[in-house]
């Protein structure tokens, strides 16, 4: 049996490039699988488009008013008075509490308005219409 001479061994080379195209995979992943969590929690409507249209990452209420007039907290139906003393509620609780209002672009308009008057009553500061970006629908 022949054993290897120790004074000519070579030192394992690490190669570094693989190990990063893969953290590189898994950032692209995580990133994608993330967009797409955004709107799980909410009620599916066809929104009036905008081509100038914000995101806002700091919203607590995602209120939805669908085509036949029915209102929604995230993906949950609510009534008018609940969802108003929640907002009341979350508005003493914290002053940077924001309400965005998500229209079905068949809505009537003074609908939207009149729950907008209401919750601005209620006391929020920070309300908001949501649309859709030009691009998508």
């Amino acid at each position: 049996m022949r054993l290897r001479d120790r004074r000519h061994m070579e030192k394992p080379d690490i190669i570094i490039i693989p190990m990063i195209d893969i953290m590189f995979f898994l950032l692209v992943f995580f990133m994608l699988s993330t967009l797409y969590m955004v709107n799980l929690k909410t009620v599916d409507i066809h929104m009036p488009q905008a081509a100038h249209a914000e995101t806002q990452l700091k919203v607590t209420y995602v209120v939805t008013m669908k085509d036949d007039g029915s209102l929604w907290l995230e993906d949950k139906p609510i009534a008018e008075q609940e969802l108003l003393q929640r907002v009341a509620q979350q508005q003493a609780n914290n002053p940077q509490f924001a309400v965005v209002v998500r229209a079905d672009q068949k809505l009537d308009y003074g609908m939207v308005m009149g729950l907008l008057d209401k919750i601005k009553g209620a006391g929020v500061n920070k309300v908001g219409l949501a649309a859709a970006s030009a691009g998508w629908q």
